[in-house]
C-alpha cells in the first residue's frame, strides 16, 4: 500500500486558495491560462521569464503572483499536471487487461514510451512538455525539493503499487517485496532511461525498441539463478 500522505493539498488547490476572488471557476481559468502560456514557452525556450508568461497569458504580473510564488512554483505545477496526465494515460492502457503481470508489463513499456525523446519535429506540443525538459526538472526536484517531488509522483507510485499488489496476489511476482521502494526504483529507471544512451555511448537509433529490453531487465535482472 502507498504510504505517501495524499491528503496534502495539490499545487492547484494552493494556487487557487491564494485568490481573493470568490469565483473559484474564474480563478481556475486564470491559473490554467498561466500554465498554458508557460507550457508553450517551455517547449520553445526553457529559460523563459515570468514576464514572458504574463505577456503570453494576457494577464497581469500582479495576477500571476496572486496564484504563484514564482517561476519555480509554476514549473512545479506543470510537472504535477504532467505526472497526473501520464498516470491517467497509463491507467487507461492497463484497465482492459486481465492478467496482472501483463498489466505491469504494459505499464512499464508505455511509461518508457512516454519518457523516451520523440523526433525533433514531434518533440514539442502545446499539450505536454518535452520528456527531456521534464526529466531535467524532475532530477532537480528530487535533489533539491524531495518532499514536493514525492507529492508530485503520488499518482504514478500509487498506480504501480496497485499493479504490484495484484501481481503478488496472483503469484506472478515474489511475495514480501517492498512495493513502495520497488515503485520508486522502477519509475526512476524508466524515467531517467532518457539519459541511458548518453551514459553508455549507444546510438539512439539502436535504443528505439529498448522498452522490452528494459522490462526484461526489471523483471528478471541479470543473474541466472537466485542464490539460496
Amino acid at each position: 500500500m502507498a504510504t505517501e500522505d495524499t491528503s496534502a493539498p495539490s499545487w492547484r488547490e494552493v494556487a487557487v486558495a491564494r485568490s481573493l476572488d470568490p469565483a473559484r471557476a474564474r480563478a481556475e481559468g486564470r491559473v490554467q491560462r498561466f500554465l498554458d502560456a508557460a507550457l508553450e514557452l517551455m517547449n520553445t525556450s526553457p529559460d523563459f521569464t515570468v514576464q514572458e508568461v504574463v505577456e503570453k497569458s494576457g494577464q497581469s504580473l500582479r495576477s500571476f503572483y496572486q496564484y504563484f510564488a514564482g517561476k519555480y512554483e509554476l514549473l512545479l505545477g506543470l510537472f504535477e499536471e504532467s505526472v497526473r496526465a501520464t498516470a491517467e494515460q497509463l491507467r487507461a492502457a492497463v484497465d482492459d487487461i486481465d492478467d496482472p503481470l501483463e498489466r505491469l508489463h504494459t505499464f512499464a513499456v508505455e511509461y518508457y514510451r512516454v519518457c523516451r525523446p520523440a523526433p525533433p519535429k514531434a518533440r514539442s506540443t502545446k499539450k505536454s512538455p518535452s520528456p527531456a525538459t521534464m526529466a531535467a526538472f524532475a532530477q532537480q526536484l528530487l535533489t533539491e525539493h524531495p518532499k514536493e517531488a514525492s507529492r508530485a509522483f503520488v499518482p504514478l507510485v500509487a498506480l504501480f503499487e496497485e499493479l504490484l499488489e495484484a501481481a503478488e496476489k496472483s503469484g506472478q511476482i515474489r511475495k514480501g517485496l517492498a512495493h513502495h521502494r520497488i515503485a520508486g526504483v522502477v519509475l526512476e529507471s524508466i524515467m531517467f532511461n532518457i539519459f541511458a544512451t548518453t551514459i553508455s555511448g549507444a546510438s539512439a537509433k539502436a535504443d528505439a525498441d529498448g522498452a522490452e529490453g528494459l522490462w526484461e531487465l526489471l523483471l528478471y535482472g541479470i543473474g541466472t539463478d537466485r542464490p539460496r
